[in-house]
């Protein structure tokens, strides 16, 4: 039982790894950073990672009732985050971030930020509306406090993960390079396509019986 549990669980956060994808954000990262400080680099790093946790957090919490508030089966929801997911996997099958992530409307804006920790790099950039629709169809069929306690900790973990990652961005883009980024990104994103598959079959299968 234990291990199944575990197995879920790694499933979640290897998943909502991918769609959240920080490799993806680097090299947006360091253009929205170049020529601030080491420091201010690192402080919006930690901005952005403690919003990524915070956005995925929120959903755990809030998602279930918004779905409730209008009327939404998770049957539904699930077939449409799986859209969304599939939409962000082909995007990154071609190395590139999809409109789902951020428009270029949205990334023209930026360049006028003082601080682009928050929007567009946690929002939409890395938690966008793919990790955020995850976490709320996971979150649904939580029934116990220590299951909510572990899913708010894979919460953590993505954030982490950000930080980590932007923090090492520029040795990152420097070892690897944009060609390595991109290949990542795609083999990435044929696991994503999988995933969305996956979360669409589950809705369509729990909205149409005959399907069983």
């Amino acid at each position: 039982m234990w291990l199944d549990n575990l197995q879920h669980y790694l499933y979640i956060l290897f998943t909502l790894l991918v769609i959240v994808d920080p490799l993806a954000a680097i090299p947006l990262f360091i253009h929205y950073t170049d020529g601030q400080t080491r420091q201010e680099q690192r402080q919006i790093a930690k901005v952005c990672a403690a919003a990524v946790g915070t956005v995925l957090i929120t959903s755990i919490f809030l998602g279930d009732p918004l779905l409730r508030f209008f009327g939404i089966s998770l049957s539904s929801f699930r077939v449409g985050a799986g859209i969304c997911i599939l939409l962000m996997a082909i995007a990154m099958l071609n190395a590139r971030l999809g409109g789902a992530r951020a428009t270029p409307e949205e990334k023209l804006e930026a360049e006028d930020k003082d601080s682009v920790a928050v929007v567009p790099l946690a929002i939409p950039i890395l938690a966008g509306p793919g990790a955020i629709s995850s976490m709320i169809v996971y979150s649904h069929s939580l029934h116990h406090w220590w299951e909510l306690a572990v899913l708010t900790g894979i919460a953590l973990l993505i954030a982490g993960s950000v930080a980590i990652t932007l923090f090492l961005a520029e040795p990152i883009a420097r070892r690897v390079g944009k060609t390595g980024i991109n290949i990542a990104t795609r083999i990435l994103g044929l696991i994503l396509m999988a995933v969305a598959v996956e979360f669409m079959a589950t809705g369509l299968r729990d909205l149409f019986p005959v399907l069983q």
